[in-house]
């Protein structure tokens, strides 16, 4: 049953509905690139009525917006998004980026915080690290939206706003089974799988997502970890790093597939570390180049993508995360209801976040233009 609903959802014609929206929780949820289509959207499942944009008084609100780093182009993208919608819902923006350090960005949170920001919408390096911070903002009534990277350990987390962390997971595994066609074909079909950060809460859902699906046929032995490095403390990547991942691809190459032998597929949870792997394949294999599968639809990926280098990365609309926290960033402004499609599947150790989950869709070399270009995400000139 969840295999049938995968396909489904994974159809061309149901990516091209999704491209715009969040799975749940309100109607027309479709957006561009400006607040204006966030300010259309009616909140049919808000007990208020009143419109997502629709503000008393934004002027002299204050939303402090923490990003883990520039390093990642899709942080680069949110943090402008997420600028660039709330100034023009009104609201006064302190966003600040912290470099992949830790301490750097508790005390850039601190800070929001002691020149009293009156939301806090974070994104942390590390979701266990910001707890003296949240405790500030708790003790100072500032509510909290955890963003895309859950809060981890703390009671003061109001809100998480992210994609279904899980089901990227399921798009990825998906798109493996059916490229390579396991269901009818014979096999065996070598695999090797490239996870994210141990430090990011969303890297284990990404990883348990994917192989819920691809387990079954490694069990049967269909597909085959020739490293035999398949739990995700064996094949998680320190900080997404690029680096890191090339290194540990490198190693694999030379050690399981120097004698010409296939890698078939390689699960790759986003595309930094993708880019690592692809850049391992192309100094150190010779055989037939596997499905690669990534996630954020990066620049250099996406050329990747488009010369054949990788297969299919996840796209994650940044505009669509960042329409859906501005109008919730409203709704506690106004003191509304605020929007929520889940309330069972996110426990930080301490309580069980209410979260809104957007429904991520997968571009590869068949529909990267509908996508990425038509869309208005990139340009033509971007991916050349």
């Amino acid at each position: 049953m969840k295999k049938q609903l995968l396909k489904q959802a994974l159809s061309l014609g149901m990516a091209a509905a999704l491209l715009v929206g969040c799975s749940g929780g309100t109607t027309g949820g479709g957006t561009d690139n400006g607040s204006s289509d966030t300010e259309k959207q009616e909140q049919t499942d808000n007990t208020t009525g009143t419109e997502a944009g629709a503000t008393a008084d934004a002027s002299g609100v204050k939303v402090g917006v923490s990003m883990p780093t520039k390093d990642l182009q899709r942080w680069n993208q949110d943090g402008a998004n997420m600028q660039e919608q709330l100034e023009a819902a009104g609201y006064t923006v302190d966003l600040q980026y912290a470099s992949n350090d830790v301490q750097q960005q508790l005390s850039q949170v601190e800070n929001m915080i002691n020149n009293q920001v009156d939301v806090l919408v974070i994104a942390a390096i590390e979701g266990s690290s910001l707890g003296e911070a949240l405790d500030m903002a708790k003790s100072a009534g500032i509510p909290v939206i955890a963003y895309d990277r859950l809060l981890m350990n703390s009671d003061a987390v109001s809100y998480y706003a992210t994609f279904d962390n899980y089901m990227v997971g399921t798009v990825q595994g998906q798109y493996i089974i059916d490229q390579l066609d396991l269901d009818n074909a014979d096999g065996p079909f070598n695999l090797e799988i490239t996870a994210g950060d141990p430090g990011d809460n969303n890297a284990l859902y990404f990883y348990n997502g994917a192989m819920d699906l691809l387990k079954p046929y490694i069990d049967e032995g269909k597909l085959v970890v020739k490293s035999g490095q398949k739990d995700f403390e064996d094949v998680a990547t320190a900080v997404w790093a690029t680096e890191t991942a090339q290194s540990r691809a490198e190693n694999i190459l030379s050690s399981y597939y120097a004698d010409g032998t296939n890698v078939d597929a390689w699960l790759c949870s986003n595309d930094s570390t993708a880019l690592g792997v692809e850049n391992a394949l192309a100094a150190n294999y010779n055989g037939e180049y596997p499905i690669i599968t990534g996630q954020d639809c990066d620049i250099e990926n996406t050329k990747n993508m488009i010369a054949g280098k990788q297969s299919m990365s996840v796209f994650k609309d940044t505009r669509t995360l960042a329409a859906q926290v501005v109008k919730m960033v409203t709704q506690i402004v106004n003191k509304e209801t605020v929007d929520v499609n889940d309330t069972d599947s996110y426990d930080n150790g301490v309580i069980k976040v209410p979260s809104y989950l957007c429904e991520p869709v997968f571009a590869d070399a068949s529909n990267y233009k509908e996508l990425l270009i038509d869309s208005g995400y990139y340009t033509e000139d971007q991916l050349k």
